[in-house]
């Protein structure tokens, strides 16, 4: 097997989440294969890639309405594909990779990367084969097929069809499911609710809804007979504020802040109150547990 290079970017979790399951379900498949996740805007541009990361999250979180001006921008406007050389840093640090990693397969869970590689490709007849893992789901912005890739793993049918009437060829759409960690495919039976006299197992999980997350958490951990769950990511700050603001609670919390156990979180959780992230919410079908959305971003 032809190594295969995985592209990402941190821009919303979705992207990372579906690079590194289908990563991790590579490596498991084919132990012999060389299997690769990069993120070349992150090793391009440093610091400078962190601070727009950053922004990206503020502005979904405290401007909703002026990203969806964004996004609906990106959708209609050729922009993007015709000025990614301005990217010339990320540009050269991805020709590095293929030089090195010498990739049979490119899949890109970020749609900025077929773009790099358009312009990288540019003078050349041939390429490796080039993979799309839609993250999105439904609300599918063009920028996701404007560049070149011979096939479209999309999530669900729904999906499907919104990019077949965006002018996408039907045969290289494929219903593949967002990929999601080997723990949900180890689960038996739909999940039962609790026994009389069990506790409801309520997680909740702060992504960028951060400014209604204290409030949030205080009004599930005063409801009786739950058993809740709160992740908060690196932010201690937060961690500190919701600790205090839920220290006389009628049930009981336990604390988590980045955590490689959020699969387990999910799958052992009756119900999850979160954004509706793409990667939440494939994850929280996968793990058969309902999904309570307390936060909708423009274009998820």
């Amino acid at each position: 097997m032809k190594p295969v290079l995985i592209l990402t970017a941190g821009f919303g979790e979705g992207h990372n989440a579906a690079a590194r399951n289908l990563r991790d379900a590579l490596r498991t498949a084919h132990p012999e294969a060389r299997v690769e996740m990069e993120d070349v805007f992150a090793t391009a541009y440093g610091p400078l890639n962190a601070i727009a990361t950053r922004a990206y999250l503020q502005l979904i979180n405290k401007a909703p309405d002026l990203w969806s001006v964004i996004f609906q921008w990106l959708h209609e406007t050729a922009a993007m594909p015709q000025h990614i050389g301005v990217l010339g840093r990320a540009a050269r640090v991805l020709s590095r990779i293929l030089v090195e990693v010498q990739p049979g397969v490119i899949i890109s869970t970020y749609p900025g990367n077929n773009l790099l590689l358009d312009y990288i490709f540019r003078d050349r007849p041939e390429r490796p084969v080039q993979v799309t893992v839609v993250t999105d789901s439904i609300t599918i912005n063009a920028v996701w097929h404007s560049g070149h890739s011979d096939w479209f793993l999309v999530p669900n049918d729904a999906t499907a069809e919104v990019m077949r009437a965006q002018g996408v060829d039907p045969a290289k759409i494929r219903v593949t499911g967002f990929p999601t960690p080997g723990i949900f495919s180890e689960l038996g039976q739909p999940k039962a609710p609790p026994e009389p006299g069990e506790k409801w197992k309520v997680l909740f999980m702060v992504n960028s809804g951060k400014t209604i997350a204290v409030e949030t958490a205080r009004l599930l951990a005063a409801i009786e007979g739950i058993a809740l769950t709160v992740t908060v990511g690196r932010d201690d700050e937060l961690m500190t504020r919701i600790r205090t603001a839920t220290r006389t609670a009628a049930s009981e919390v336990r604390f988590f802040g980045w955590t490689d156990q959020m699969p387990h979180l999910l799958a052992e959780s009756h119900i999850v109150v979160t954004k509706a992230g793409g990667a939440t919410v494939q994850e929280a079908l996968a793990a058969q547990t309902p999904l309570i959305v307390s936060q909708v971003v423009p274009g998820q």
